[in-house]
């Protein structure tokens, strides 16, 4: 037997490792098991290349809990290590990244994960158990060896009477870590970390029906017919899924293997996605993965956190925002590279260079992805638009090169349910919607009902109103203005439609200076300054004789200031102010002016003005109630 101490300065070194990692101390298994899958792919190669002669067979990894003796065994059927191998791997190695790890950390914050990054994956075993201890026997020809470390810089290494080769690694689990020899913990970190290692992970055994029994008909006791019970067989609980649908080619798999995998994925989700892109690259980077298109809600904030990361089929983290775009946070699945580190910060991770070029490859490779199905199926992602176009204007605005490939899938719906690209938008309105500036004006609608009226009145002209909903159009709109040359959106509502689009030709009022003048005064003195800003127009005689408009402008920045963005602008504590258009050539204005009593004039006004809020849903509470009274007495 052998005794010495690990080579390291700091007697303290496990304290501290504890201290560090306290707050994800979870993770040993996944570090331990991590080791057991590396050990037992190394032999497959070995065994490849002929350098190792024996059979590799189907090797497993188990997981067993001794509650009684309070210890957690970790085996496995890997390579296995002689004792030369576990003085210098296990007791050098590994402490070399021990001293780095204290140097550079034991000052700072915890950083959970720090472990894995100085070579450290085995000793988190510490930070759950006060022993530790070896058992292992390499596949070459050399006795087993058994070490053993309580936690302080001494260990012992002597032979062992272990006969199979693989690794085993049983800790004694410390008084404050008990929860790890519960059953239900320990389940429920194997499907968190290692629910697709690339190895069989057996933890206990289950009865399952033997699929070579073939039920006979007997008789009951009374004599009645009835179907022998089905015999059952216990087998290994393999918990794990080692050929997940991301490790595949594209070409093996078909429509539903995708939509199974979104089900093991995430077995509460009860919608289907919309569609999946399949990742596969390997240069200049490793990359595999699928992400799915789910439904999406309105809600910007509600859909993140469902894209899962993986370093060689082992779970790192399910927070991927500096890894994958953030447009993209939104989407589900899965994305493994052995190219991202295992065990570091975020904030490492995403100042990672290599990482940054995954992140540029995933935006392309979605781009290109929506451009094939768009182009391979028009009606489908027309139809599929409204529940996936909020992951498309977040992209348009948030990364350069996505906005550009966009411009060949991103649509542009109408209010008669038309789709349109940008270019095709473009040529269809050029000629009737260029104002005589020669600026294009593209009309949108954000509510078909509230703005019904307006939307009538533009298409009575034979102008195409898009119909732009979603919570971040005002700032997709902004972007489109300051890149595509010489056009302008406005909102159907924002002004008469004659303001919005202006031609040559002005229609002429009816009414000469003094009666301008009379009408304007006489509408100052009933209207509320405060609320609205009266334009007196001359428009055609069938137009409203009131309309209620708000200026694109002022009405753009607090709506991009509600969802981030337009703050500079003091927008949001501004009061709500209207323009109240007034054409000066309706009957009703005639009216007005003709009418000999200032009470009829002011009732008239009023009635004009609650007709026209009541149309913008301006009207309600009181003031509804009062329009409604006074109504039924001008009927009367």
């Amino acid at each position: 037997m052998t005794k010495g101490n690990i080579n390291v300065s700091v007697e303290n070194i496990f304290p501290l490792i504890k201290k560090f990692l306290y707050s994800d101390h979870e993770i040993f298994l996944r570090e331990l098991i991590s080791n057991a899958t590396d050990a037992t792919l190394k032999l497959k190669h070995l065994t490849n290349i002929g350098e190792a002669k024996v059979e590799y067979g189907n090797p497993q990894i188990e997981v067993k809990i001794d509650k009684e003796g309070k210890k957690l065994h970790i085996i496995d059927q890997g390579l296995g290590m002689t004792a030369e191998e576990v003085e210098k791997y296990i007791n050098e190695v590994a402490f070399s990244g021990a001293e780095e790890f204290l140097d550079k950390y034991k000052d700072s914050a915890k950083d959970s994960g720090i472990i894995g990054h100085f070579g450290l994956g085995f000793y988190s075993a510490f930070m759950v158990a006060n022993k530790v201890e070896i058992i292992t026997k390499s596949y070459k020809d050399e006795s087993a060896a058994h070490w053993t470390c309580d936690g302080s810089p001494e260990f012992t290494l002597e032979a062992s009477d272990k006969t199979d080769r693989g690794t085993e690694i049983v800790l004694h689990i410390a008084e404050d870590s008990t929860e790890f020899l519960e059953e239900s913990r320990i389940r429920e970190l194997l499907l968190k970390y290692n629910k697709f290692m690339p190895i069989p992970i057996k933890f206990g055994t289950k009865e399952i029906d033997d699929p070579d029994f073939t039920p006979k008909t007997i008789k009951d006791k009374e004599g009645n017919e009835t179907t022998e019970p089905h015999k059952k067989i216990t087998v290994d609980d393999i918990i794990n899924n080692p050929n997940p649908a991301w490790t595949k080619q594209p070409s093996d798999l078909e429509e539903q293997d995708y939509k199974d995998f979104y089900r093991e994925l995430y077995p509460m989700q009860f919608e289907e996605p919309l569609f999946n892109i399949h990742l596969n690259v390997d240069y200049p980077f490793n990359l595999t993965g699928i992400l799915y298109f789910p439904k999406m809600t309105q809600d910007l904030n509600m859909q993140k956190d469902r894209i899962q990361l993986y370093q060689n089929q082992v779970f790192v983290t399910d927070n991927v925002e500096g890894i994958v775009p953030e447009f993209l946070t939104m989407l589900r699945g899965v994305i493994d590279s052995p190219d991202i580190p295992l065990n570091v910060s975020r904030s490492y991770l995403q100042a990672d260079g290599a990482v940054k070029k995954i992140s540029s490859y995933i935006t392309r490779k979605v781009a290109d992805k929506l451009k094939s199905l768009f182009n391979n199926n028009r009606e489908d992602f027309e139809a599929k638009w409204n529940d996936i176009k909020i992951v498309i204007e977040y992209g348009m605005l948030s990364e350069e090169k996505f906005f550009e490939k966009a411009d060949a899938f991103a649509l542009y719906p109408t209010v008669d349910g038309s789709y349109y690209t940008y270019e095709e938008l473009y040529n269809k309105i050029k000629a009737n919607q260029t104002d005589k500036d020669d600026k294009l004006v593209i009309l949108y609608a954000s509510n078909k009902d509230e703005q019904h009226s307006y939307i009538e009145t533009a298409k009575a002209k034979g102008y195409e109103v898009l119909l732009l909903d979603s919570p971040i159009v005002s700032h997709l709109m902004q972007k489109l203005e300051t890149t595509k040359e010489n056009i302008s959106f406005a909102r159907v509502d924002a002004d008469h439609i004659d303001k919005l689009i202006k031609k040559e030709d002005t229609t002429i009022s009816k009414l000469d200076e003094e009666q301008t003048k009379t009408l304007d005064e006489l509408l100052k003195e009933v209207i509320p300054s405060e609320k609205f800003m009266v334009q007196l127009e001359a428009m055609d005689s069938n137009d409203s004789p009131f309309m209620i408009t708000q200026p694109e402008f002022m009405r753009r920045m607090k709506e991009m200031q509600a969802t981030g963005g337009g703050g500079m602008f003091g927008m949001g504590n501004m009061p709500e102010m209207y323009n109240l258009v007034v054409n000066t050539n309706s009957e009703l204005v005639s009216d007005i002016l003709a009418t000999k009593t200032k009470k009829k004039q002011e009732r008239l006004i009023n009635q004009g003005l609650d007709l026209a809020r009541l149309s913008q849903g301006l009207l309600k509470g009181e003031e509804l109630t009062n329009f409604i009274k006074r109504s039924y007495e001008m009927i009367k």
